[in-house]
């Protein structure tokens, strides 16, 4: 995949009493780069407390690693009820939410949920797809990197924020 098809960058954005966050400019155009959609896939990120987002093409993709993933395990007796586990959490458990012209979307009261999402949202690019945390929540994980936790504390001190 080109360079600028992937998700890259970082942004700490407000989330409004109604759920509404503007999508970094630098992410959407990624997605328009991808595709015609002007939507958004949300899902509940699958190791970390967070959501995971990408374009509609992408899920065409992470159907297709899923696919393979049982071709390579199917003589495993446990195959099939695993393959169906993963294409309900890859498929069940998102959400596609479109944005306006300003690049707002409003989180649907279930993903909102699911990333535990407050009044901050910090926006990471994950390549092919991209992260959107609660920043405390991102900061208190042990398994994220202190060069990334940096970055995450840059973002709230831009904003006045004290992490």
């Amino acid at each position: 995949m080109a360079l600028e098809h992937l998700f890259q960058g970082s942004a700490l954005n407000a989330v409004d009493a109604k759920g509404r966050v503007s999508v970094p400019a630098f992410l959407r155009s990624v997605i328009e780069r991808r595709g015609d959609a002007k939507t958004i896939v949300l899902a509940k990120h699958d190791a970390f407390a967070c959501l995971s987002a990408y374009d509609p093409g992408y899920a065409a993709l992470k159907h297709a690693k899923i696919e393979r993933q049982f071709e390579k395990d199917e003589l495993n007796p446990e195959a099939e009820l695993a393959y169906q586990a993963r294409t309900l959490m890859a498929f069940g458990a998102t959400e596609e939410v479109p944005y306006d012209a300003s690049g707002r979307i409003v989180l649907p009261p279930m993903m909102r949920r699911k990333g535990e999402l407050g009044e901050l949202a910090l926006f990471l690019g994950a390549g092919e797809t991209f992260q959107i945390w609660n920043p405390k929540l991102f900061l208190a994980d042990k398994r994220i990197p202190e060069d990334m936790k940096d970055i995450a504390r840059f973002r709230l001190e831009e904003r006045g924020v004290k992490p």
